[in-house]
């Protein structure tokens, strides 16, 4: 339960940072907000990491794997074009189809184990419910 409340959660605040990343952009410059929600992200991370337990920073040098460590890097650029799509889109069809997006991507990465993932075998019915999920946005997008 506590999973799915999270991840309730977490496309609520995805959906809202979105709109707000898109307004800075349109009174700053793709860039400027990009590098500010980063730079916000990073302020709120160590004062959190200041009064959580001051786990080893050092930690992070002995991640197996290094190109793991590049998350921080797609993170500006998922701040970018979720800013260039939602400008482009609106908030609802972008986050509809960033979620279809994320939803393929992560099905792809199960099925073939990439990343340290489980391996998944391949399954229809969830291809159809991704079908049924493209369906919804071009219901969703259409108009009379």
């Amino acid at each position: 339960m506590w999973g799915i409340l999270t991840a309730l959660l977490s496309g609520a605040l995805m959906s809202i940072q979105g709109v707000f990343n898109t307004e800075v952009t349109k009174q700053s410059s793709l860039w400027v907000s990009t590098g500010w929600v980063q730079l916000s992200a990073f302020g709120v991370c160590v004062l959190a990491w200041l009064f959580t337990g001051r786990e080893s920073i050092g930690a992070l040098w002995q991640v197996e794997n290094r190109y793991m460590l590049l998350g921080g890097v797609i993170g500006a650029f998922i701040t970018v074009t979720v800013i260039q799509s939602m400008g482009a889109l609106g908030p609802a069809r972008a986050a509809m189809l960033i979620v279809v997006s994320q939803l393929a991507v992560a099905y792809v990465i199960e099925l073939f184990g990439m990343f340290g993932t489980d391996r998944v075998s391949f399954e229809w019915r969830k291809l159809l419910g991704m079908a049924v999920a493209v369906a919804g946005i071009i219901i969703f997008k259409w108009q009379k």
